[in-house]
């Protein structure tokens, strides 16, 4: 498993690992407790936390980015626990892990969101970002050669259209007749 493969669902708390997609749905692994449901695109949206970004004063960071820095200074600021901690606590611990996060468009409802999962993550032994972000470059970096060879292709030669004389014109398309509208007797 692997980080990419971790989702978020709206209407569902916790994290899941995505399994497989379907046309009306997604098959999905809770990382609680093993159990494998189907989630209906009707009712759920699916995100991925690797496409979650979160608002700082400069430029928005990846949620991974967060995860990081909280990961970095565990050691040195134990992590808040998201049921108990006040929502001060919450804002202070937050702006102390990453100072540039921007308080006043990511709400207290988020952060403890990104507390749990952050406790799901390390519990799964999902933190290692470093592996996902080389296996991204990697693959950017075979991209541009399979471009190059996509690009080497001769292009198709548009066909030839046949001569067509007045005569056979007419006869291949007819002519449309509109009918005429009838005014409105008031």
């Amino acid at each position: 498993m692997q980080y990419r493969e971790i989702v978020a669902i709206t209407g569902l708390g916790g994290l899941y690992q995505l399994l497989t997609t379907k046309s009306d749905g997604a098959i999905v692994k809770s990382l609680a407790d093993n159990s494998t449901k189907f989630i209906s695109a009707r009712l759920h949206n699916v995100t991925p936390l690797d496409s979650i970004e979160i608002y700082t004063i400069e430029e928005n960071i990846r949620l991974s980015e967060l995860f990081t820095q909280m990961k970095e200074q565990e050691a040195g600021k134990p992590l808040v626990d998201h049921k108990k901690a006040s929502n001060d606590e919450i804002k202070k611990y937050i702006s102390s892990v990453y100072p540039n996060i921007d308080l006043e468009r990511v709400y207290i409802s988020d952060m403890k969101k990104m507390l749990k999962w952050y406790e799901i993550l390390k519990a799964s032994n999902l933190l290692n970002f470093e592996e996902a972000n080389e296996e991204v470059a990697s693959e950017n970096e075979t991209a541009p050669a399979e471009a190059a060879v996509v690009a080497e292709k001769p292009a198709k030669k548009a066909r030839a259209k046949k001569a067509v004389t007045e005569g056979e014109e007419a006869a291949e398309k007819p002519v449309k007749k509109t009918a005429a509208k009838k005014k409105k007797e008031d």
